[in-house]
């Protein structure tokens, strides 16, 4: 059973209140600052599942993913065989993109790459804002950037390690939804709570 929104006004235009696991995941997951490094890289990959769909398709697919995809462990994704991606390319329940399998398979390599070179994926990604969240002011989702110079920059350096499906959209979409970036509307309830996480 999911959880009840925590909203108790309108929140941000995209996730409408007619929809209850957009609403659910807007009260209680959106822009809450993550800081497990683990959890960063999996939400890294939804992120980059949703490229060219609505971010819906993948928190109604979520489950499935993470069960097809090993809970998301790098170690056990970075030994996938070819024959592996192909079983998974079978469900109906993940997004069925041979690109995208293969890109969670490489980018469990750069993650497990970073992790033994002594690089910590938390602390690599929270440095590129500064330790802290960033704090906007917006008053409608639709005034937030699709991207900005440091998610370029961020996504650049990630392409360099090996990371595929990590364009600086798809890299500052990611950003927001672990709380790097504060982007609740300024009226919207979720902006005042998440900050003050």
């Amino acid at each position: 059973m999911r959880s009840q929104p925590v909203s108790d006004t309108y929140p941000c235009a995209w996730a409408p209140p007619s929809d209850e696991l957009y609403r659910t995941y807007h009260d209680t997951e959106w822009g809450v600052p993550e800081r497990d490094g683990r959890a960063l890289w999996e939400k890294l990959q939804l992120d980059g599942m949703q490229a060219g769909l609505a971010w819906i398709t993948i928190l109604r697919k979520r489950d499935s993913i993470r069960e097809e995809f090993d809970n998301f462990d790098p170690e056990k994704l970075a030994r996938w065989t070819p024959a592996r991606a192909a079983k998974a390319l079978k469900n109906p329940g993940i997004i069925r993109s041979p690109k995208k399998v293969d890109a969670v398979i490489g980018n469990a390599q750069a993650f497990l790459a970073m992790e033994e070179s002594g690089d910590s994926f938390s602390d690599y990604c929270w440095q590129i804002v500064g330790g802290q969240p960033i704090v906007n002011q917006w008053k409608h989702f639709r005034d937030a950037p699709t991207h900005t110079d440091w998610s370029a920059a961020m996504s650049k350096d990630l392409k360099k390690r090996g990371f595929k499906f990590v364009g600086p959209t798809i890299v500052y979409a990611w950003a927001q939804a672990v709380g790097m970036v504060n982007d609740h509307d300024v009226s919207c309830p979720r902006h005042k709570a998440v900050q003050e996480m």
